[in-house]
């Protein structure tokens, strides 16, 4: 690591702490030579992903772009900017963490939906509305049902679990 300064090749770490979250380290670093102070920032590299449009483009994945499309989902929902960058975030990590280097933007917009469909059930049928190109009343209603569906599922194995705690 060369000092900014002078550029001298050898300095030595004063402190580290972790920053961004845990995702990337801070040192605070100072020139052996000049003696004068900065930091560094360590951060994970990670592999850029290719996302494949629906038209056949291809273009790099950009998380601002599906930021924008949550934000836009989760207006007047009370869900807070802080937890749409956690899940931006999370959305992310997964996709860093499969083999493959290009990923369908249909598959990216099923994600998108997973970790919405846990946060707000309104943000999930706004995102869907548009990923899934509803054209009328009716897709809404499937999709709303779809919810319900899941929702009932969800409560009756709790009762079930809840049940064998209790016997």
């Amino acid at each position: 690591m060369q000092c900014p300064f002078c550029q001298h090749p050898n300095n030595r770490v004063l402190e580290s702490r972790s920053a961004e979250a845990g995702r990337s380290i801070r040192r605070r670093r100072e020139c052996l030579d000049c003696k004068r102070r900065f930091t560094t920032y360590e951060r994970i590299e990670y592999v850029s992903i290719t996302v494949l449009k629906s038209n056949g483009d291809r273009e790099s994945f950009d998380r601002s772009k599906v930021l924008r499309g949550m934000i836009r989902a989760c207006e007047k929902t009370g869900v807070t900017s802080p937890q749409l960058e956690t899940l931006v975030d999370e959305i992310e990590a997964e996709l860093q963490q499969w083999a493959r280097r290009e990923i369908e933007s249909q598959e990216i917009g099923t994600l998108v939906l997973k970790y919405l469909r846990q946060l707000s059930e309104v943000a999930y049928v706004r995102f869907a509305s548009v990923y899934q190109k509803f054209q009328g009343i009716q897709d809404f209603v499937d999709a709303l049902g779809q919810l319900s569906d899941d929702s009932r599922q969800s409560s009756d194995i709790q009762a079930k679990r809840l049940n064998v705690l209790m016997s």
